[in-house]
């Protein structure tokens, strides 16, 4: 297996990232943000990119940030514990987020501490039953970030977020998907098949519409209704004058399977 810390590949329009330090749990390091930058960089370029998948290598998805990996310091000198955020996560949520092709999370295993706040980056999560999520950043005097404490009260609700930030408990994938903080669990079995299934279904939409669908949802937040009904407004306009939207149309009066071609 390539000892690459992350395993990208590209065909058809579908990115796929791997995480693969599977003898460190995927745990984040300097050569693993690097490596996701720059393939970032070039999906940004991609015109006939369709859908993003991120996964993990092994057992786990990832288990945060890997502490062992920093160099010490000499004694007394204190670590800039932001220094990272600004440089590394900051972006990388960012940047997933702001992508206009769906981003997909396959939970494979595990994802604690900011491993699974980036998870909760994607937009759709699919999780094998066995996943389970964890906080764990106040066990080392630490608080969850990389957007957790957004993420998570938005999606659970700030009793539930309280809860699983302060004692550090494990969250099942399938109590996450009963919560509503992922969409999809599913048995390991499946969970490949599945997973392929909903990239596929994905890579066969029509791009426009998922982009600007995406960016609409994610604006809500900060919008008024008016605001945002304005926004629909905008962006609906935008799709009705692409080729999408006729062929879409006819295919629902033909009982047929669309063929969009994202423009």
């Amino acid at each position: 297996m390539d000892q690459a810390p992350v395993l990208c590949d590209y065909q058809d329009g579908v990115a796929t990232i791997t995480l693969n330090r599977p003898d460190r749990l995927n745990s984040f390091n300097d050569a693993m943000h690097d490596a996701i930058a720059a393939f970032l960089d070039r999906l940004e370029r991609q015109a006939d990119l369709r859908v993003v998948l991120i996964t993990g290598r092994g057992r786990a998805f990832c288990a945060g940030q890997d502490q062992g990996d920093r160099v010490p310091l000499p004694p007394g000198q204190k670590r800039d514990m932001g220094a990272a955020l600004e440089r590394y996560y900051k972006p990388l949520v960012l940047r997933l987020r702001a992508l206009p092709a769906p981003v997909v999370c396959a939970m494979n295993g595990l994802a604690v501490g900011v491993g699974a706040t980036v998870v909760l980056a994607c937009d759709i999560v699919i999780a094998a039953e066995s996943a389970y999520f964890m906080q764990g950043f106040t066990k080392l005097g630490l608080m969850p970030d990389g957007g957790a404490t957004q993420f998570l009260p938005q999606r659970i609700g700030t009793a539930r977020a309280m809860d699983l930030c302060l004692l550090n408990d494990k969250l099942s994938a399938r109590q996450a998907q009963q919560w509503g903080l992922i969409s999809r669990c599913v048995p390991d079995a499946e969970f490949e098949q599945q997973t392929g299934a909903l990239v596929e279904r994905l890579a066969g939409a029509a791009t426009r519409a998922v982009a600007l669908t995406k960016r609409a949802i994610y604006a809500a937040a900060g919008n008024t209704l008016e605001r945002q009904l304005d926004l629909e407004t905008v962006l609906q306009r935008e799709l009705g004058y692409t080729d999408d939207y006729p062929e879409g149309v006819s295919a629902f009066r033909d009982k047929r399977a669309p063929v969009f071609q994202g423009r």
